[in-house]
């Protein structure tokens, strides 16, 4: 990814050293601006990303003004600040990189978290389009990002009880006592970070970590470790520190910022289907549903072919977190011939095309015990949730509320 101009680099003492470096790796233009005229210039300049070359500003007033600038700006704009030896970000937000961290590693950093401003930018101007022509409004759902985000903590050591605790309070927590463990449990779900804490082997968690480095669909995750001596130079969203909580401070905006990308990508792909896919789930919305349902009939009864529904609930009560959870799930889950909505109750409805009541009563045992397995819930000493399924597969004098209300207790709107 370039680094795309303007970049900003706030500092009291001349940076000269640091603005070269910017221009020698692509970025242009590369301006610089004291902590007294951060403000100003942020304001002017509008900037593709800021940098903070010391720990904190000179008062708290341009912090606030920073803070809430990048805050607001859309598309997003990175702020990146180096921080001093086991200490938090002295801006909210702000994506921390060691005060003695090497220069390159600072650019990785910034050109990393500019993708996400070119995702930002492309969603924007769709979701622009689709409206005009459509009268279709997609955006993101309103709160903080991290209220969807999924974390992987792995150790085990003396501080993974208070990690497991400071983790879980903000997010959703997948716990894992080994690499090897979590190196299965990053294959089977989709994490928005990992953090690694004592108790395991220098070695083995070296291997880890450049196993990470080398695959593509790792590389710019967060990664926040405990204790470690020094940066993984290959890793651009790595972060370290000895205290439990200063690691999470750290990690935070990583994890925000990867959670935001997926939100993104996820309102994408509901604007290239002109809204049929909610953009919180990845799964039909209620109307689309219905009427790819409707037409699923009609094609099923003109060609003779079986058709399947399922209907997944939860008997236990499921908070937003968890059944979001659950769809998100299911929608990695459906081949190219089927399609699934999320109800508002929370259920799963799931059309299986093609398919003989036989074998979607197989599927959908084997989907319902990923669920059973997979899903997060915030208290962990509950039991597991066991969804109950319903299945009805289609007959030759069905009609599309008929065969909804076999398995549905109220109907699904059809367009």
């Amino acid at each position: 990814m370039s680094l795309q101009g303007p970049i900003l680099i706030v500092a009291n003492e001349p940076a000269s050293g640091l603005a070269q470096a910017f221009t020698d790796a692509g970025a242009f233009p590369v301006i610089e601006a004291s902590w007294a005229g951060a403000q100003t210039a942020a304001a002017e300049v509008k900037p593709s990303a800021i940098v903070l070359t010391e720990p904190g500003p000179a008062d708290s007033a341009t912090a606030a003004a920073l803070t809430l600038h990048v805050a607001n700006a859309a598309p997003f704009t990175p702020m990146v600040i180096r921080v001093r030896e086991d200490m938090a970000p002295s801006l909210p937000g702000a994506l921390a990189v060691s005060n003695d961290a090497p220069v390159g590693q600072l650019i990785a950093r910034v050109s990393s978290a500019l993708r996400l401003r070119t995702l930002h930018s492309t969603v924007l101007g769709r979701a622009r389009t689709l409206k005009e022509e459509r009268n279709i409004v997609a955006e993101l759902p309103a709160g903080d990002p991290l209220d969807d985000a999924t974390v992987l903590l792995i150790g085990r050591g003396r501080h993974h009880a208070t990690l497991s605790v400071a983790v879980g309070e903000r997010m959703g927590v997948i716990g894992a006592l080994s690499i090897d463990q979590g190196a299965r449990c990053l294959n089977a779900r989709e994490v928005d970070g990992i953090v690694i804490g004592d108790g395991l082997a220098g070695g083995t968690v070296d291997a880890f970590l450049t196993v990470l480095s080398e695959d593509a669909r790792f590389r710019d995750l967060p990664v926040a470790m405990l204790g470690a001596t020094s940066d993984a130079d290959k890793l651009p969203n790595f972060v370290r520190a000895r205290d439990p909580q200063v690691l999470l401070d750290r990690a935070l905006p990583f994890i925000r910022m990867r959670t935001f990308e997926t939100a993104l990508k996820r309102l994408l792909k509901s604007i290239e289907c002109k809204g049929m896919i909610d953009a919180q789930t990845g799964l039909f919305n209620a109307n689309a549903f219905g009427e790819a349902l409707g037409h699923a009939i009609e094609d099923a009864g003109a060609r003779g072919v079986r058709l399947s529904l399922a209907r997944f609930s939860f008997d236990q009560p499921i908070d937003r977190r968890t059944s979001m959870d659950a769809a998100r799930l299911v929608s990695r889950l459906v081949r190219d011939v089927d399609f699934a909505c999320r109800q508002d109750d929370g259920s799963i409805l799931f059309v299986f095309g093609d398919t003989e009541l036989r074998d979607a009563h197989v599927v959908a045992r084997r989907l319902a015990s990923v669920l059973k397995h997979t899903m997060l819930r915030p208290d962990r000493e509950q039991p597991e949730i066991s969804p109950a399924v319903t299945l009805a597969t289609l007959k030759p004098a069905d009609t599309l509320h008929t065969l909804l209300a076999r398995v549905a207790p109220r109907p699904v709107a059809a367009a």
